[in-house]
C-alpha cells in the first residue's frame, strides 16, 4: 500500500469498486444499481459519462442507448428529453451524474469522461457542486485526463489514461518514459492484449511514486486474492456480493 496523496483516497484500503454499480444482474449505471451497491456497504462507485445534445451529464456507459435500454441513438445526439424516457433492462431509468452526486452524499466516484463533449460539463459540476474529494476523474485518452486536470488544477483527483500506464510499464523495467505530473492512481487491466500489466514491478514502482494501483474489472474470487497479494489498492467489480466476501475472509472489508 501506498499513502495517500489526495482526500479521494482517504480510506482504508484496499478499496473496493462497485463497477458500474455491479454490473453482474444488467442493471448497470442507474440509481437502483448504486442504491443497491451502497445498502452492501460500498462506498467507491465507478461509473462512466457521456453529454447528450443539450449538454447534460449522463451517467451511461455506451455511446448508443442501444446495447442495454429499450431505446435506439447516440447519447450525443439526442437531448436529454429523449434519453430520460429510455429504460435500462427495460426497467430503470438513466440518471444524470448531477442527481448521483445528490443521491448518495457519502458515494466517492470513479468517473471514466468517455467523449471529449464531457469532459468541460464534469469538471464545471465537480467546481460548482465542491465535489473535489469525491470524484476521480479517468479516461483511456491520457490527452482528456491531462486537459481536466489542466482545467481544474491540483484540487481534481485524476488517474492515468492508457499513455500514462504504458510509461508506468516501461519504468517498472527500466526504461525511461515520461509520465504526467498530478495523477494520483493507475487504474489498470490485469493484462491487455495478452500482456500481462498488474505484477509485483508493476506495483512497486507505481507505489514508489505515491501512486495507488486500482485494477478493472475482477469478477472471480482467485484472481481477487491474487491481485490483494500482489499489493494492490483497489479492485472494481461487477460482482459486489464476490468482492466484499473475499475482503471480508482476509480482515479486509471497511
Amino acid at each position: 500500500m501506498t499513502s495517500v496523496r489526495h482526500p479521494y483516497l482517504d480510506h482504508p484500503a484496499p478499496l473496493a469498486f462497485a463497477h458500474r454499480g455491479g454490473a453482474a444482474d444488467g442493471i448497470e449505471n442507474t440509481a437502483a444499481a448504486f442504491r443497491r451497491a451502497a445498502d452492501a456497504g460500498y462506498r467507491y462507485f465507478e461509473t462512466d459519462v457521456h453529454a447528450s445534445a443539450d449538454g447534460r451529464l449522463v451517467a451511461f456507459h455506451d455511446a448508443t442507448l442501444d446495447r442495454v435500454t429499450d431505446a435506439r441513438g447516440r447519447i450525443a445526439e439526442l437531448p436529454w428529453s429523449e434519453i430520460r424516457r429510455a429504460r435500462v433492462a427495460g426497467r430503470e431509468p438513466l440518471p444524470l451524474f448531477e442527481e448521483l452526486l445528490e443521491a448518495f452524499p457519502e458515494a466517492r466516484w470513479n468517473v471514466d469522461i468517455k467523449a471529449a463533449p464531457a469532459l468541460a460539463p464534469l469538471v464545471e459540476l465537480i467546481r460548482r457542486t465542491e465535489s473535489w474529494d469525491r470524484v476521480c476523474v479517468g479516461s483511456f485518452s491520457e490527452a482528456r485526463v491531462a486537459r481536466a486536470h489542466r482545467m481544474a488544477g491540483p484540487r481534481l483527483a485524476t488517474s492515468y489514461g492508457v499513455r500514462g500506464v504504458l510509461g508506468l510499464r516501461l519504468r517498472s523495467y527500466g526504461i525511461p518514459a515520461a509520465l504526467r505530473a498530478g495523477a494520483v492512481c493507475a487504474q489498470v487491466p490485469e493484462s491487455q492484449g495478452g500482456v500481462r500489466v498488474v505484477d509485483r514491478r508493476f506495483v512497486r514502482e507505481a507505489h514508489a511514486r505515491g501512486l495507488q494501483v486500482h485494477v478493472w474489472t475482477v469478477n472471480e474470487p482467485e484472481r481477487m486474492a491474487a491481485l490483494l497479494d500482489l499489493g494492490v489498492d483497489g479492485i472494481m467489480t461487477d460482482h459486489i456480493e464476490t468482492l466484499r466476501t473475499v475482503l471480508s475472509e482476509r480482515g479486509a472489508w471497511a
